[in-house]
């Protein structure tokens, strides 16, 4: 009887350890208009294969039907529209950051992808930047105008990063997100969008602020497209013009 007890209490110490030890990791994803048909398939596939040792919380700015779960943090976000749907993002995070609180480490993509693969503690850092499956042998395609903040010198730049998939450190996290936030509404203010949107500010603030972290095309492949490294998170293959349009 007293072993059969030790080893309850033992195995009840040993999850209770668990919890305490696992990070908390917040997946922030922005899915208005019919964008939401991506959300249930994508957090399905990030309960298999995203962080399974760390306590996940998934962060759903969103217009239309989400499912209601424990995980789920719906927060209702309209549409606004093509490209301000992506291009603001990070506003839509900025302006909700009290949210993120209580977590350790963030990271936001893109509402159509899915986790194919594990997904764990390796991309735990402090600023998290996935190379572009395009351009990650190549140069890649900086903004080009010398007038807005995302301008990238023909002399700066090593990497180019995806917008998909990105995060960090929660305080590190809400410094991106704060940065590129006034950078594009500086530049709408002068009536400029950067040739990327959200993601040529990104990669500014990479060379401003150098990545600590970073992951191969891996967790940003091309759906649907041979490649020569393994696949662990997709971007999905769709009309973009179908889902972007405001028909029901």
């Amino acid at each position: 009887m007293k072993f059969k007890w030790f080893l309850s209490f033992a195995m009840l110490f040993t999850t209770a350890m668990g919890n305490l030890l696992a990070a908390k990791v917040g997946l922030l994803i922005v899915a208005t208009g019919k964008y939401d048909q991506f959300v249930e398939p994508l957090i399905q596939s990030a309960r298999k294969h995203f962080c399974a040792n760390e306590e996940v919380t998934y962060f759903v700015f969103a217009d239309g039907n989400i499912p209601h779960a424990e995980d789920i943090v719906h927060v209702f976000q309209n549409k606004l529209g093509w490209p301000y749907d992506t291009m603001m993002r990070n506003a839509i995070y900025h302006q909700h950051k009290e949210l993120f609180a209580a977590q350790d480490y963030l990271f936001a993509l893109d509402a159509d992808m899915l986790f194919v693969d594990e997904v764990g503690s390796e991309i735990l850092g402090d600023r998290v930047a996935t190379l572009h499956p395009g351009y990650y042998e190549t140069r890649g395609t900086y903004e080009t105008d010398p007038l807005s903040l995302a301008y990238v010198d023909d002399d700066e730049g090593d990497y180019y990063f995806a917008g998909g998939f990105f995060g960090g450190a929660r305080e590190e996290f809400l410094k991106i997100i704060s940065e590129t936030t006034w950078r594009v509404l500086d530049d709408l203010s002068r009536n400029i969008i950067a040739v990327w949107h959200d993601e040529s500010h990104w990669n500014r603030y990479c060379i401003d602020h150098p990545p600590t972290v970073i992951l191969s095309p891996s967790y940003c492949s091309p759906d649907g497209l041979e490649v020569d490294y393994p696949k662990k998170l997709i971007a999905l293959d769709k009309d973009h013009d179908e889902v972007r349009s405001d028909d029901i």
